[in-house]
């Protein structure tokens, strides 16, 4: 399955990446070879190959849950460039509610 420079930009544009002209080739050709992989790996014959759900023995370890007593908010938020309200502040990485933005 070929990958378009289109898709490729889409993609690009919901991660908000940008690329160069020759950037963008490159990253087209490479996920190009990526679907081209997938799409090999489509008509491999599993017949006879067990269903794995857990590559150990082991399931459901636990352990004895213990509450211990942790830092304290100002130790904390000591490190922190920016707090508002006790909490950590960060820049708004949506604008007015919408991805992409």
């Amino acid at each position: 399955m070929a990958i378009s420079k289109e898709e490729v930009q889409h993609v690009a544009k919901l991660s908000k990446l940008r690329f160069s002209d020759s950037e963008l080739d490159e990253m087209t050709k490479h996920l190009g070879k990526v679907t081209d992989m997938m799409a090999s790996l489509s008509n491999v014959d599993t017949t006879d190959v067990a269903f794995t759900s857990n590559v150990t023995e082991e399931t459901n370890v636990f352990r004895e849950d213990i509450s211990v007593k942790g830092e304290s908010r100002d130790a904390l938020l000591s490190n922190v460039p920016e707090t508002q309200d006790g909490y950590i502040k960060v820049p708004a990485i949506m604008d007015n509610g919408e991805a992409g933005a």
